[in-house]
């Protein structure tokens, strides 16, 4: 099944998407969390031309670990109080069969950098209630040191409490809106 979305403009579903990240801590093991608060539109010309943006609120960062979010949520991390959004608008969608590969601008902390999720289409159905629907899922990883999240604590037998490498992941829904 190739990628085929009805022209038009398409929301981010929150109730039925997750945004989330991972990074390993302390060398030993994987700390996940989500973001609880995110927009997006996908709009799909005519001609299968394809504008994706989104927002993701700093400040709804979620690991289930109340000073462990305070702290990826202060200065050393996102500083969400100065910079409250990470976005992303992409520049080029390259879909093959039911894959794609999706680049575009990533913005975290006011840093720019292009980014290239790998991403799989889930399908397009009508769902009970009428509404169009629209699934994705993509993934990519960055390096949290080139958008300015240096901090850091050594650890003593070795290495570093928190690893560069952050991994993201999406598994999103939309819902179509019409033209």
């Amino acid at each position: 099944m190739a990628i085929t979305l009805t022209p038009g403009t398409w929301t981010l579903d929150g109730s039925h998407s997750e945004i989330g990240m991972s990074v390993r801590h302390a060398g030993i093991s994987r700390v996940r969390a989500v973001f609880e608060e995110s927009t997006g539109t996908v709009k799909v010309g005519e001609d299968g031309t394809t504008d994706v943006n989104a927002v993701v609120r700093a400040d709804s960062f979620n690991s289930k670990a109340e000073d462990r979010d305070a702290h990826v949520k202060g200065e050393d991390f996102l500083n969400a109080e100065k910079h409250p959004e990470l976005t992303f608008v992409a520049s080029t969608v390259k879909p093959t069969g039911e894959v794609f590969d999706l680049t575009g601008e990533l913005t975290i902390r006011g840093v720019s950098k292009t980014v290239t999720f790998e991403g799989e289409f889930g399908g397009q159905a009508v769902d009970p209630f009428g509404m169009t629907r629209a699934g994705f899922s993509a993934s990519t990883t960055i390096s949290r040191k080139d958008f300015g999240l240096t901090w850091n604590a050594a650890l003593e037998a070795g290495g570093v409490l928190v690893s560069d490498k952050v991994n993201i992941d999406l598994d999103v829904a939309f819902v179509h809106q019409g033209e």
